[in-house]
Protein backbone atom coordinates (compact mmCIF):
# COMPACT_ATOMS: atom_id res chain seq x y z
CA UNK A 1 0.00 0.00 0.00
CA UNK A 2 1.44 3.36 -0.90
CA UNK A 3 0.29 6.80 0.01
CA UNK A 4 1.06 10.16 -1.44
CA UNK A 5 2.31 13.14 0.57
CA UNK A 6 -0.51 14.66 2.57
CA UNK A 7 -2.72 11.57 2.37
CA UNK A 8 -4.25 10.60 5.71
CA UNK A 9 -3.74 7.04 6.91
CA UNK A 10 -4.38 5.15 10.13
CA UNK A 11 -1.30 5.57 12.26
CA UNK A 12 0.07 2.90 14.58
CA UNK A 13 2.10 4.80 17.18
CA UNK A 14 4.57 2.87 19.33
CA UNK A 15 6.70 4.31 22.09
CA UNK A 16 9.87 2.31 22.82
CA UNK A 17 10.69 3.07 26.47
CA UNK A 18 14.00 2.49 28.23
CA UNK A 19 16.29 2.97 25.23
CA UNK A 20 19.83 3.19 26.62
CA UNK A 21 21.52 4.86 23.65
CA UNK A 22 19.33 6.04 20.78
CA UNK A 23 21.88 5.90 17.96
CA UNK A 24 22.78 2.17 18.15
CA UNK A 25 19.15 1.36 18.91
CA UNK A 26 18.01 3.18 15.77
CA UNK A 27 20.68 1.37 13.73
CA UNK A 28 19.38 -2.04 14.87
CA UNK A 29 15.77 -0.95 14.34
CA UNK A 30 16.56 0.20 10.79
CA UNK A 31 18.46 -3.00 10.00
CA UNK A 32 15.39 -5.01 11.04
CA UNK A 33 13.04 -2.78 9.04
CA UNK A 34 15.17 -3.04 5.88
CA UNK A 35 15.35 -6.83 6.22
CA UNK A 36 11.53 -6.82 6.36
CA UNK A 37 11.32 -4.68 3.21
CA UNK A 38 10.12 -1.46 4.86
CA UNK A 39 10.86 2.09 3.76
CA UNK A 40 11.70 4.22 6.79
CA UNK A 41 12.20 7.90 7.49
CA UNK A 42 14.14 8.91 10.60
CA UNK A 43 13.50 12.51 11.57
CA UNK A 44 15.20 14.53 14.29
CA UNK A 45 17.54 17.45 14.86
CA UNK A 46 20.50 17.99 12.57
CA UNK A 47 23.19 16.93 15.04
CA UNK A 48 21.42 13.66 15.78
CA UNK A 49 20.96 13.00 12.05
CA UNK A 50 24.71 13.61 11.54
CA UNK A 51 25.54 11.07 14.27
CA UNK A 52 23.13 8.54 12.85
CA UNK A 53 24.43 9.05 9.31
CA UNK A 54 27.95 8.19 10.48
CA UNK A 55 26.80 5.30 12.68
CA UNK A 56 24.94 3.61 9.82
CA UNK A 57 28.31 3.20 8.08
CA UNK A 58 30.04 1.65 11.07
CA UNK A 59 27.62 0.12 13.59
CA UNK A 60 28.48 -3.45 12.55
CA UNK A 61 32.00 -4.38 11.36
CA UNK A 62 30.98 -6.24 8.18
CA UNK A 63 27.72 -4.47 7.45
CA UNK A 64 26.56 -1.28 5.79
CA UNK A 65 22.96 -0.12 5.91
CA UNK A 66 22.13 1.84 2.72
CA UNK A 67 20.59 5.18 3.58
CA UNK A 68 20.26 8.69 2.24
CA UNK A 69 20.29 12.04 3.99
CA UNK A 70 17.52 14.31 2.72
CA UNK A 71 18.31 18.01 2.84
CA UNK A 72 15.81 20.73 2.05
CA UNK A 73 16.57 22.44 -1.23
CA UNK A 74 19.01 19.78 -2.45
CA UNK A 75 17.89 17.89 -5.54
CA UNK A 76 17.73 14.12 -5.24
CA UNK A 77 19.07 12.06 -8.17
CA UNK A 78 16.54 9.57 -9.56
CA UNK A 79 18.94 6.67 -8.95
CA UNK A 80 18.50 7.21 -5.20
CA UNK A 81 14.70 7.20 -5.16
CA UNK A 82 14.49 3.52 -4.17
CA UNK A 83 16.60 3.94 -1.04
CA UNK A 84 14.88 2.28 1.93
CA UNK A 85 16.21 4.44 4.78
CA UNK A 86 15.98 8.21 4.82
CA UNK A 87 17.37 10.69 7.36
CA UNK A 88 15.79 14.12 7.55
CA UNK A 89 15.91 17.11 9.87
CA UNK A 90 12.76 18.23 11.58
CA UNK A 91 10.96 20.94 9.67
CA UNK A 92 12.03 19.66 6.25
CA UNK A 93 9.25 18.29 4.05
CA UNK A 94 9.07 14.91 2.34
CA UNK A 95 10.06 15.35 -1.34
CA UNK A 96 7.09 14.98 -3.68
CA UNK A 97 9.08 12.95 -6.21
CA UNK A 98 9.60 10.11 -3.72
CA UNK A 99 7.25 7.31 -2.87
CA UNK A 100 6.22 7.91 0.72
CA UNK A 101 7.99 5.91 3.43
CA UNK A 102 5.54 3.87 5.49
CA UNK A 103 7.38 4.12 8.81
CA UNK A 104 8.53 7.22 10.68
CA UNK A 105 11.08 6.93 13.47
CA UNK A 106 10.44 10.21 15.25
CA UNK A 107 13.32 11.53 17.36
CA UNK A 108 11.92 15.02 17.86
CA UNK A 109 10.98 16.63 21.15
CA UNK A 110 7.60 17.88 19.95
CA UNK A 111 4.77 15.69 18.66
CA UNK A 112 4.99 14.89 14.95
CA UNK A 113 2.56 17.27 13.28
CA UNK A 114 2.15 14.87 10.35
CA UNK A 115 1.60 11.70 12.40
CA UNK A 116 -1.54 10.92 10.41
CA UNK A 117 0.41 10.51 7.15
CA UNK A 118 2.42 7.46 8.29
CA UNK A 119 1.30 3.86 8.58
CA UNK A 120 3.52 3.38 11.62
CA UNK A 121 5.36 5.80 13.82
CA UNK A 122 7.97 4.87 16.42
CA UNK A 123 9.00 7.18 19.24
CA UNK A 124 12.19 6.38 21.18
CA UNK A 125 12.40 7.29 24.87
CA UNK A 126 15.55 7.09 27.00
CA UNK A 127 15.64 6.88 30.80
CA UNK A 128 16.56 10.57 31.10
CA UNK A 129 13.89 12.43 33.06
CA UNK A 130 13.57 15.28 30.53
CA UNK A 131 13.17 12.80 27.66
CA UNK A 132 10.52 10.86 29.59
CA UNK A 133 8.62 14.08 30.40
CA UNK A 134 8.61 15.12 26.74
CA UNK A 135 7.48 11.62 25.73
CA UNK A 136 4.50 11.85 28.11
CA UNK A 137 3.55 15.17 26.50
CA UNK A 138 3.79 13.68 23.00
CA UNK A 139 1.74 10.66 24.13
CA UNK A 140 -1.02 12.96 25.44
CA UNK A 141 -0.94 15.03 22.25
CA UNK A 142 -1.44 11.93 20.12
CA UNK A 143 -4.29 10.75 22.36
CA UNK A 144 -5.91 14.18 22.02
CA UNK A 145 -5.86 13.66 18.24
CA UNK A 146 -7.75 10.38 18.63
CA UNK A 147 -4.93 7.84 18.46
CA UNK A 148 -4.15 5.12 20.99
CA UNK A 149 -0.37 5.01 21.36
CA UNK A 150 1.12 1.81 22.67
CA UNK A 151 4.22 1.37 24.79
CA UNK A 152 6.99 -1.19 24.63
CA UNK A 153 9.62 -1.45 27.37
CA UNK A 154 12.90 -2.25 25.64
CA UNK A 155 15.20 -1.41 28.57
CA UNK A 156 17.21 -4.07 30.30
CA UNK A 157 15.93 -5.33 33.64
CA UNK A 158 18.01 -4.31 36.65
Amino acid sequence: MSSSPGERVVTDIRFHFGVEDRTPYVCRLLRKAVRQGSRVLVRGDGDEMDLLDKALWTFEPQEFLPHQRLRAGHPLPARLHRTAVWLMEEGDGWPRELQRARVLVHLGREPADDADTWGRMIELVTMESEDRLQARQRWRAYEARGWAPQGLNVGTAS
